[in-house]
């Protein structure tokens, strides 16, 4: 029997902690969409830019490469699980950089997904290239895939084009990396915006939907589902992230704080608040959701 490690008393954001892969084997649910940022295999000893300061670039155990066709299978064994669990018109995107996304759209195709987009994420903060030997990292790449060729899936076609100013929105986002004001309830070091995170939701996401991520972390995904209106199962291994994924959970609970973040990310994201999409923190226990969680 699964036991949470934390469920919210709206029963829209809820955190598992564990191996994804034996977890997701271990239960029986669909999901309407399911966001991914796994390990890119990058913690070999380099250093970066933070802050000013020179820092090593070191994540954890989990973010060491174990070779090529050993990262390659974990990819593939993830990804074949999640596919598991989505619903028929469901989609599924990956964040990733050179490292590693090329692997994973190898596995996406063999598994049989349909790669609709490759996102590039142009960060508007960077931080510099220290050996000046070759162009500064400053994208990231997220794919979006549905689950099959042969069935259709939801793209709000109509309010990304509002977003863009009444074009059609291109698969380039110039969206700034995590600003400080994210990290209020603790550090996480792959920590991915709200603004990035807000914008995947609602282009392929409607109210109530169902979302999974994973490899949580920090939850970015589960506090942009929950502030748009949808439902969250987040998964990790360490301890520490799923703390910082429930102080976070806990912090949009109070009126003024969310209202707070909602204002930086209209400024960030351009995010509309029309009858469709507004961003309110779901709270009301009584509300209809539909399927449930099996624990």
């Amino acid at each position: 029997m699964i036991i949470p490690y934390y469920k919210s008393a709206d029963r829209n954001f809820t955190l598992l902690h564990g191996d994804c892969i034996e977890l997701l084997h271990s239960f029986e649910f669909k999901f309407d969409m399911i966001f991914a940022d796994p390990p890119y295999h990058l913690s070999n000893g380099g250093i970066s830019i933070q802050s000013g300061r020179i820092t090593c670039v070191d994540k954890g155990i989990w973010d060491r490469s174990n070779g090529y066709e050993d990262d390659y299978s974990f990819d593939k064994e993830w990804l074949s699980a999640c596919r598991d669990k989505l619903k028929e018109n469901g989609t599924i995107w990956v964040s990733g950089t050179y490292h590693n996304i090329f692997s994973i759209a190898r596995c996406l195709t063999e598994l049989g997904y349909k790669i609709l987009n490759c996102i590039t994420w142009v960060k508007t903060n960077p931080p510099p290239n220290l050996s000046c030997r070759y162009f500064t990292h400053s994208a990231e790449y997220i794919l979006w895939a549905r689950k099959s060729a042969h069935t259709t899936h939801y793209y709000n076609y109509e309010l990304m084009k509002k977003i863009n100013g009444g074009k059609q929105m291109r698969d380039v986002w110039t969206l700034p990396a995590i600003a400080r004001w994210e990290k209020s309830c603790g550090k996480h070091p792959t920590q991915k915006p709200l603004s990035v995170l807000s914008r995947i939701i609602q282009a392929s996401t409607e109210r109530n939907a169902w979302i999974l991520d994973p490899f949580t972390g920090s939850s970015t995904t589960g506090i942009a589902a929950n502030m748009l209106g949808r439902r969250f199962l987040g998964i990790d291994k360490e301890l520490d992230f799923l703390k910082i994924s429930q102080a976070r959970k806990e912090e949009i609970l109070a009126p003024a704080r969310q209202q707070e973040m909602f204002e930086k990310l209209q400024k960030q994201a351009q995010l509309f608040s029309d009858s469709d999409q507004t961003m309110t923190v779901m709270s009301d226990v009584s509300e209809t959701y539909g399927f449930e969680l099996p624990f």
